[in-house]
């Protein structure tokens, strides 16, 4: 039997897997755990407190008003993942169709997902900008200014404006992944399809779309990632939280919580509750993408 230190050294490549497991295992597993032990403490100082007090962050969690607010605004911004799933879907197709320009097409649809979360709330806020925005000027040059609003500056429209400049973002993405899967497809199911008298619509219904599981798994759980991101990064220094609390989110109360109020086992336990909301979602629909298998 070799020795471990020589088969690290002849095979460096299982060794850096090694490295990079362990260093995995700690900052994501033991860091989940260290926040869970965390959220069944009094840590609400700052000074570390590890003294047991079993569920009453939590109970005092779904007593608070701000809590039910900021879940009823994170579960509104999952919106923005069927309707980047729909938006991508129909611009795939669009490049799908062997246009001239395709590549141009492709890359300006794509560009909004390179910028960064901050970015895309300043692109957002100048648009939707209440007196001169470029939305209000194009709804009033138009006739419709009964439609020109405060959008983010309007507790009724606020939510509205940040799932429409997220769907901006993330649908060039989701447009990419089910383009790619689109070219996978062989060409001689499609012909065969087209043989049969098969319309358009029944060739992507019956065809295409049954092929396009993966990648809309993909684009699910990778929208998924970028929404909870976006929740703070783009919702913080874009109307941070507000007008009043109509935008928090459970991201923005656990960095409050935990960080500005040093609240550490209260927003520990906010974010547990996070976790298992994002994991009450993507569980069915993995298990419904790969039933049978």
């Amino acid at each position: 039997m070799r020795k471990p230190t020589l088969i690290f050294l002849r095979n460096p490549t299982l060794l850096i897997f090694l490295i990079l497991f362990i260093l995995m295992l700690y900052f994501v597993y033991g860091m989940i755990a260290w926040n869970i032990r965390a959220s069944f403490t009094d840590w609400n100082t700052a000074v570390p407190s590890s003294n047991f007090v079993g569920f009453a962050n939590y109970s005092e969690v779904f007593q608070d008003s701000l809590f039910w607010q900021s879940l009823k605004n994170t579960l509104l911004l999952f919106l923005v993942i069927p309707c980047s799933l729909g938006l991508g879907l129909f611009l795939a197709i669009l490049l799908n169709q062997k246009v001239r320009g395709a590549r141009i097409f492709m890359i300006i649809y794509l560009m909004p997902f390179a910028f960064s979360l901050v970015v895309t709330g300043k692109v957002w806020a100048w648009m939707f900008a209440p007196d001169n925005g470029a939305v209000n000027t194009i709804l009033r040059s138009i006739g419709l200014d009964r439609l020109a609003g405060g959008w983010y500056t309007d507790t009724s429209t606020v939510m509205l404006s940040i799932i429409i400049a997220m769907v901006w973002q993330f649908s060039g993405y989701c447009m990419l992944m089910l383009l790619a899967g689109m070219k996978s497809i062989p060409q001689k199911e499609i012909d065969a399809a087209k043989s049969k008298g098969a319309s358009t619509f029944r060739i992507y219904r019956g065809v295409v779309l049954p092929r396009l599981k993966i990648p809309i798994l993909t684009s699910v759980v990778v929208v998924m990632i970028f929404v909870l991101k976006a929740a703070f990064d783009l919702i913080r220094p874009w109307t941070g939280g507000g007008p009043g609390t109509s935008s928090y989110t459970l991201p923005i109360m656990v960095v409050n919580e935990a960080y500005a109020k040093t609240h550490v086992a209260y927003g520990a336990a906010v974010a547990n509750i996070l976790v298992a909301v994002v994991l009450c979602i993507i569980i069915p629909y993995v298990y419904w993408s790969y039933r049978g298998r």
